[in-house]
Protein backbone atom coordinates (compact mmCIF):
# COMPACT_ATOMS: atom_id res chain seq x y z
CA UNK A 1 0.00 0.00 0.00
CA UNK A 2 1.58 3.46 -1.15
CA UNK A 3 1.06 6.00 1.82
CA UNK A 4 2.28 9.46 1.97
CA UNK A 5 2.45 11.71 5.44
CA UNK A 6 1.87 14.98 5.84
CA UNK A 7 1.15 17.50 8.89
CA UNK A 8 -2.13 18.76 9.23
CA UNK A 9 -0.55 22.56 9.46
CA UNK A 10 0.54 22.10 5.64
CA UNK A 11 -2.48 20.80 4.63
CA UNK A 12 -4.74 23.85 6.42
CA UNK A 13 -1.83 26.44 6.62
CA UNK A 14 -3.86 29.17 5.92
CA UNK A 15 -5.69 28.32 9.89
CA UNK A 16 -2.75 29.65 11.22
CA UNK A 17 -3.22 32.81 10.17
CA UNK A 18 -6.83 33.07 12.12
CA UNK A 19 -5.08 32.32 15.31
CA UNK A 20 -4.46 35.36 17.88
CA UNK A 21 -0.90 35.65 19.39
CA UNK A 22 -3.18 35.56 22.88
CA UNK A 23 -4.97 32.49 21.82
CA UNK A 24 -1.74 30.33 20.87
CA UNK A 25 -0.72 31.68 24.49
CA UNK A 26 -3.85 30.84 26.47
CA UNK A 27 -4.83 27.21 24.32
CA UNK A 28 -2.22 23.96 24.35
CA UNK A 29 -3.03 23.94 20.51
CA UNK A 30 -1.16 20.88 20.35
CA UNK A 31 -4.00 19.16 21.52
CA UNK A 32 -5.67 16.45 20.01
CA UNK A 33 -2.77 15.07 18.12
CA UNK A 34 -4.47 14.82 14.75
CA UNK A 35 -2.67 13.33 12.03
CA UNK A 36 -3.58 13.39 7.84
CA UNK A 37 -2.06 11.28 5.53
CA UNK A 38 -3.62 9.85 1.78
CA UNK A 39 -3.56 6.31 1.27
CA UNK A 40 -4.66 4.55 -2.30
CA UNK A 41 -7.45 2.14 -2.52
CA UNK A 42 -8.20 -0.95 -4.49
CA UNK A 43 -8.97 0.33 -7.35
CA UNK A 44 -5.76 2.81 -6.82
CA UNK A 45 -7.63 5.90 -5.70
CA UNK A 46 -6.24 8.12 -3.27
CA UNK A 47 -8.19 8.94 -0.39
CA UNK A 48 -7.40 11.27 2.15
CA UNK A 49 -7.59 9.97 6.32
CA UNK A 50 -7.27 11.89 9.47
CA UNK A 51 -6.71 10.34 12.32
CA UNK A 52 -7.44 12.14 16.14
CA UNK A 53 -6.12 10.88 18.78
CA UNK A 54 -4.95 7.44 16.93
CA UNK A 55 -8.43 7.89 15.68
CA UNK A 56 -9.71 7.67 12.19
CA UNK A 57 -12.51 9.56 11.38
CA UNK A 58 -15.99 8.06 10.86
CA UNK A 59 -14.21 4.74 12.42
CA UNK A 60 -17.35 2.58 12.32
CA UNK A 61 -14.98 -0.38 14.28
CA UNK A 62 -16.95 -0.08 18.18
CA UNK A 63 -13.73 -1.68 19.80
CA UNK A 64 -11.76 1.66 18.59
CA UNK A 65 -14.24 4.39 18.43
CA UNK A 66 -16.47 3.25 21.05
CA UNK A 67 -20.14 4.36 21.20
CA UNK A 68 -21.43 6.87 23.91
CA UNK A 69 -23.13 5.80 27.18
CA UNK A 70 -27.13 6.42 26.71
CA UNK A 71 -28.52 8.70 28.73
CA UNK A 72 -32.73 8.91 28.90
CA UNK A 73 -33.74 13.07 28.74
CA UNK A 74 -36.52 13.57 31.30
CA UNK A 75 -40.17 13.53 30.32
CA UNK A 76 -40.14 17.10 29.20
CA UNK A 77 -37.82 20.43 29.02
CA UNK A 78 -36.17 20.56 32.81
CA UNK A 79 -36.39 16.90 33.77
CA UNK A 80 -34.00 14.86 35.28
CA UNK A 81 -32.51 12.65 33.42
CA UNK A 82 -31.43 9.20 33.40
CA UNK A 83 -28.18 9.57 35.11
CA UNK A 84 -28.96 12.69 36.99
CA UNK A 85 -28.70 13.11 40.87
CA UNK A 86 -31.92 14.35 42.04
CA UNK A 87 -31.30 16.71 44.99
CA UNK A 88 -34.84 18.02 45.39
CA UNK A 89 -38.15 16.86 43.95
CA UNK A 90 -40.44 18.72 45.53
CA UNK A 91 -41.32 16.43 48.50
CA UNK A 92 -40.29 16.26 52.51
CA UNK A 93 -38.42 12.94 51.84
CA UNK A 94 -36.16 14.59 49.45
CA UNK A 95 -35.56 17.73 51.16
CA UNK A 96 -34.87 15.97 54.41
CA UNK A 97 -32.53 13.41 52.56
CA UNK A 98 -30.06 15.70 50.67
CA UNK A 99 -30.36 19.10 52.63
CA UNK A 100 -28.99 20.32 55.66
CA UNK A 101 -28.19 23.30 57.35
CA UNK A 102 -24.36 24.43 57.80
CA UNK A 103 -23.80 22.47 61.19
CA UNK A 104 -24.87 19.32 59.24
CA UNK A 105 -28.42 19.49 61.58
CA UNK A 106 -31.98 19.82 60.23
CA UNK A 107 -32.70 22.78 58.18
CA UNK A 108 -35.27 25.50 59.28
CA UNK A 109 -36.22 25.87 55.62
CA UNK A 110 -39.67 25.02 54.57
CA UNK A 111 -41.47 23.68 51.22
CA UNK A 112 -44.24 25.61 50.43
CA UNK A 113 -46.15 24.26 47.59
CA UNK A 114 -43.67 21.83 46.57
CA UNK A 115 -40.47 24.24 46.44
CA UNK A 116 -37.85 24.61 49.07
CA UNK A 117 -38.65 28.38 50.55
CA UNK A 118 -35.68 30.29 52.23
CA UNK A 119 -36.70 31.58 55.70
CA UNK A 120 -34.96 34.40 56.97
CA UNK A 121 -32.03 33.15 59.54
CA UNK A 122 -32.40 30.29 59.06
CA UNK A 123 -28.73 30.41 57.30
CA UNK A 124 -27.83 28.60 54.32
CA UNK A 125 -28.65 25.12 52.91
CA UNK A 126 -26.33 22.57 52.42
CA UNK A 127 -26.27 19.84 50.23
CA UNK A 128 -25.34 16.32 52.19
CA UNK A 129 -23.87 14.83 49.15
CA UNK A 130 -20.42 16.81 47.80
CA UNK A 131 -19.45 16.95 44.36
CA UNK A 132 -16.88 18.22 41.74
CA UNK A 133 -17.30 19.07 38.14
CA UNK A 134 -21.18 19.43 37.26
CA UNK A 135 -23.52 19.89 35.05
CA UNK A 136 -26.58 21.52 37.72
CA UNK A 137 -30.68 22.42 36.76
CA UNK A 138 -32.30 24.45 39.46
CA UNK A 139 -34.98 26.88 39.46
CA UNK A 140 -36.24 29.65 41.53
CA UNK A 141 -38.16 32.02 41.81
CA UNK A 142 -38.25 35.51 43.29
CA UNK A 143 -41.00 36.74 45.54
CA UNK A 144 -43.93 37.68 44.06
CA UNK A 145 -44.59 40.54 46.99
CA UNK A 146 -41.93 42.90 45.64
CA UNK A 147 -40.08 44.66 48.66
CA UNK A 148 -36.81 46.17 49.04
CA UNK A 149 -34.49 47.19 46.04
CA UNK A 150 -31.02 46.66 44.72
CA UNK A 151 -29.22 43.55 47.05
CA UNK A 152 -32.24 43.49 49.21
CA UNK A 153 -34.97 42.70 46.36
CA UNK A 154 -35.15 38.97 46.22
CA UNK A 155 -31.56 37.72 47.19
CA UNK A 156 -29.68 34.27 47.17
CA UNK A 157 -27.18 32.37 45.35
CA UNK A 158 -26.18 29.20 44.40
CA UNK A 159 -22.62 28.29 45.88
CA UNK A 160 -20.39 25.32 43.57
CA UNK A 161 -17.86 23.31 46.08
CA UNK A 162 -19.60 26.09 48.63
CA UNK A 163 -16.82 28.60 47.20
CA UNK A 164 -18.36 29.87 43.64
CA UNK A 165 -21.25 31.72 43.56
CA UNK A 166 -23.52 32.35 40.72
CA UNK A 167 -26.04 35.39 42.11
CA UNK A 168 -29.40 34.42 42.30
CA UNK A 169 -31.34 38.31 42.27
CA UNK A 170 -34.61 39.62 41.57
CA UNK A 171 -33.03 42.09 38.98
CA UNK A 172 -36.29 42.40 36.61
CA UNK A 173 -36.11 46.55 36.83
CA UNK A 174 -34.37 46.40 39.41
CA UNK A 175 -30.88 48.25 38.95
CA UNK A 176 -27.71 47.11 40.82
CA UNK A 177 -24.38 46.90 40.90
CA UNK A 178 -23.68 44.71 37.63
CA UNK A 179 -21.41 41.79 38.63
CA UNK A 180 -24.00 41.38 41.63
CA UNK A 181 -27.32 40.85 39.51
CA UNK A 182 -28.74 37.49 38.62
CA UNK A 183 -26.73 35.32 36.65
CA UNK A 184 -23.37 37.01 37.62
CA UNK A 185 -20.29 34.99 39.19
CA UNK A 186 -20.78 37.28 42.62
CA UNK A 187 -18.15 39.95 42.20
CA UNK A 188 -15.79 38.48 39.38
CA UNK A 189 -18.16 38.88 36.30
CA UNK A 190 -21.55 40.32 35.32
CA UNK A 191 -23.80 37.97 32.95
CA UNK A 192 -23.80 38.74 29.44
CA UNK A 193 -27.25 40.13 29.69
CA UNK A 194 -30.13 40.51 31.69
CA UNK A 195 -32.60 37.49 31.48
CA UNK A 196 -35.09 38.40 34.38
CA UNK A 197 -38.48 37.07 34.50
CA UNK A 198 -40.75 39.01 36.70
CA UNK A 199 -41.35 38.01 40.39
CA UNK A 200 -42.83 35.75 41.48
CA UNK A 201 -42.51 33.71 38.01
CA UNK A 202 -40.40 30.65 38.06
CA UNK A 203 -36.68 30.86 36.22
CA UNK A 204 -34.09 28.35 35.45
CA UNK A 205 -30.11 28.21 35.70
CA UNK A 206 -28.60 25.34 33.99
CA UNK A 207 -25.28 25.39 34.76
CA UNK A 208 -21.89 23.88 33.22
CA UNK A 209 -19.26 23.59 36.06
CA UNK A 210 -15.73 22.28 36.04
CA UNK A 211 -13.53 22.84 39.18
CA UNK A 212 -10.37 24.06 39.60
CA UNK A 213 -7.09 22.12 40.33
CA UNK A 214 -4.39 22.74 42.59
CA UNK A 215 -1.11 21.58 42.77
CA UNK A 216 0.21 20.02 46.02
CA UNK A 217 1.28 23.46 47.51
CA UNK A 218 -1.90 24.30 47.13
CA UNK A 219 -1.58 26.50 43.87
CA UNK A 220 -4.13 26.94 41.62
CA UNK A 221 -3.04 25.05 38.06
CA UNK A 222 -6.18 25.43 36.48
CA UNK A 223 -8.94 27.49 36.93
CA UNK A 224 -12.82 27.03 37.50
CA UNK A 225 -15.18 27.72 34.25
CA UNK A 226 -18.93 28.09 34.08
CA UNK A 227 -20.96 27.74 31.67
CA UNK A 228 -24.47 29.36 32.62
CA UNK A 229 -28.15 29.74 30.45
CA UNK A 230 -30.90 31.33 32.66
CA UNK A 231 -33.94 30.67 31.35
CA UNK A 232 -32.17 28.93 28.27
CA UNK A 233 -30.36 32.16 27.50
CA UNK A 234 -26.77 31.92 27.64
CA UNK A 235 -25.14 34.69 30.22
CA UNK A 236 -21.73 32.84 31.07
CA UNK A 237 -19.96 31.92 28.29
CA UNK A 238 -17.51 29.15 29.03
CA UNK A 239 -15.82 31.95 31.74
CA UNK A 240 -12.46 31.10 33.12
CA UNK A 241 -12.79 32.50 36.40
CA UNK A 242 -10.25 34.77 38.14
CA UNK A 243 -10.71 33.94 41.52
CA UNK A 244 -13.13 32.93 44.45
CA UNK A 245 -16.81 35.34 44.76
CA UNK A 246 -16.91 35.03 48.93
CA UNK A 247 -17.54 38.35 50.35
CA UNK A 248 -14.31 40.75 51.29
CA UNK A 249 -16.26 44.01 52.06
CA UNK A 250 -18.07 46.20 49.31
CA UNK A 251 -15.40 46.21 46.18
CA UNK A 252 -13.48 42.97 47.16
CA UNK A 253 -13.94 39.44 46.93
CA UNK A 254 -12.01 36.23 47.63
CA UNK A 255 -9.36 34.63 45.95
CA UNK A 256 -8.83 31.17 45.23
CA UNK A 257 -8.48 28.85 48.19
CA UNK A 258 -6.98 25.30 47.51
CA UNK A 259 -10.08 22.74 48.70
CA UNK A 260 -11.02 18.95 47.94
CA UNK A 261 -11.83 17.73 44.89
CA UNK A 262 -15.32 17.86 46.03
CA UNK A 263 -17.66 19.97 47.90
CA UNK A 264 -21.01 21.13 49.07
CA UNK A 265 -23.84 22.75 47.21
CA UNK A 266 -25.28 25.69 49.74
CA UNK A 267 -28.14 27.78 48.66
CA UNK A 268 -28.17 31.27 50.30
CA UNK A 269 -30.36 32.60 53.13
CA UNK A 270 -30.20 36.41 52.48
CA UNK A 271 -33.19 37.35 54.46
CA UNK A 272 -35.74 36.96 51.21
CA UNK A 273 -37.87 34.48 50.78
CA UNK A 274 -36.79 32.97 47.86
CA UNK A 275 -38.21 29.35 46.57
CA UNK A 276 -36.32 26.51 44.65
CA UNK A 277 -37.67 23.48 42.59
CA UNK A 278 -36.47 20.79 40.49
CA UNK A 279 -32.76 20.44 41.90
CA UNK A 280 -30.61 17.92 39.98
CA UNK A 281 -27.43 17.36 38.73
CA UNK A 282 -25.46 15.69 36.60
CA UNK A 283 -21.50 14.71 37.57
CA UNK A 284 -18.67 15.51 35.20
CA UNK A 285 -15.37 14.37 34.63
CA UNK A 286 -12.13 17.02 34.92
CA UNK A 287 -11.13 18.54 32.12
CA UNK A 288 -7.96 16.91 30.51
Amino acid sequence: MKMKNFTVSALFGFASLMISTSAQADEDMSKPEIKVETRKDANGKELLYMFIDGVKVHEVDVTKAPLPKVVTPGAKAGDAPSDAVVLFDGTEKSFRENWTDRKGEKSEWKIVDGALESVAGAGFLQSVGKFGSCQLHLEWAAPSNVKGNGQGRGNSGVFLMGFYEVQILDSYENPTYSDGQAGALYGRKPPLVNANRKPGEWQTYDIIFHRPLFDKDGKVTRRATFTVLHNGVLVQDHLVLSGGTGWKGPHAVTEYIAHEDKGTIFLQDHGNPVRFRNIWLRELKDRE
